[in-house]
């Protein structure tokens, strides 16, 4: 329906408010599309070119025609206006048939959504969180690496691993064993000078603010290495912090019950990270 449950949401499907999901629509059966959460402050989405770029590519190797990126720019702000909270962008491949074959012609569905946040933007010195290891695997597949698609059951299985409201995060591995990302967001990880993040080639969903953070470290002359990283190595990290569009940047403090040291992470990357996203250069 239009009208999401709990005050201050809207929704626009096909750019229509007040429309319904048609149950043969392909991203209900096989979660085939693509999706996009993005900060809204104040009418304006927070690193819009980065979630177009991301969507693009998602569109490309799907095979799914990108929507006019202007036309989901004014139907955020139609929904938004000024205000300031969480936009989400679906696309699916749209009504189809029974069975896997590809519809032709293709008609995706396009829903854009809207719901009121004032938390946000997340304040530059947010506290430190704690997080847990969580069992369920990430599974391999090379040719969805990276992708932000509709098939996030290993997700939702992950996070039902923990109910304690004292743990913001849980972070995942693939079936190898090697640290991948957080339940819904980045991971990054200083070591001996070193700051590293876990390479997307075979799974993982490759973060608009991750990659804001991979810009900013260049920037800063930070050496950055994007590499696979061990369980050993996570917890022999200096210090350890996850992104996503929503936080920006999160330190670390505890993983389990080991206990990272704040003060490793420079505070020159996580203020340009800010301003990047949330501040005047957004």
């Amino acid at each position: 329906m239009a009208h999401l449950p709990g005050g201050g949401s809207r929704t626009l499907i096909n750019g229509r408010e007040g429309g319904l999901i048609d149950a043969r629509d392909r991203g209900l059966a096989y979660g085939d599309g693509l999706f996009e959460t993005i900060a809204v402050i104040k009418g304006s989405p927070s690193l819009w070119q980065g979630h177009m770029a991301r969507l693009s590519a998602g569109c490309d190797r799907l095979g799914l025609p990108l929507p006019e990126t202007g036309l989901l720019l004014a139907e955020i702000r139609q929904l938004a206006g000024l205000g300031t909270g969480v936009a989400k962008l679906i696309l699916t491949r749209g009504i189809g048939r029974r069975g896997y074959g590809v519809p032709q012609p293709l008609a995706p569905t396009r829903i854009v959504q809207f719901h009121i946040d004032e938390s946000l933007p997340p304040p530059a010195d947010a506290p430190a969180i704690r997080a847990i290891l969580c069992k369920t695997p990430l599974g391999l597949n090379p040719s969805l690496a990276g992708l932000k698609h509709l098939n996030r059951l290993e997700q939702v299985m992950a996070r039902r691993e923990w109910d304690d409201p004292a743990i913001a995060e849980g972070i995942m591995s693939d079936c190898g064993g090697s640290v991948i990302e957080g339940v819904s967001s980045n991971l990054f990880l200083m070591r001996s000078g070193r700051l590293l993040t876990p390479a997307l080639d075979r799974c993982g969903v490759a973060g608009v603010m991750r990659a804001c953070v991979i810009e900013a470290a260049a920037g800063l002359g930070i050496h950055l290495e994007e590499t696979a990283i061990s369980k050993k190595d996570l917890f022999a990290a200096d210090g350890v912090f996850l992104t996503n569009a929503l936080w920006g940047i999160r330190r670390v403090e505890y993983l389990g019950e080991t206990r990272f040291d704040l003060s490793r992470l420079d505070p020159r990357l996580m203020n340009a990270v800010w301003r990047k996203a949330f501040g005047s250069d957004a």
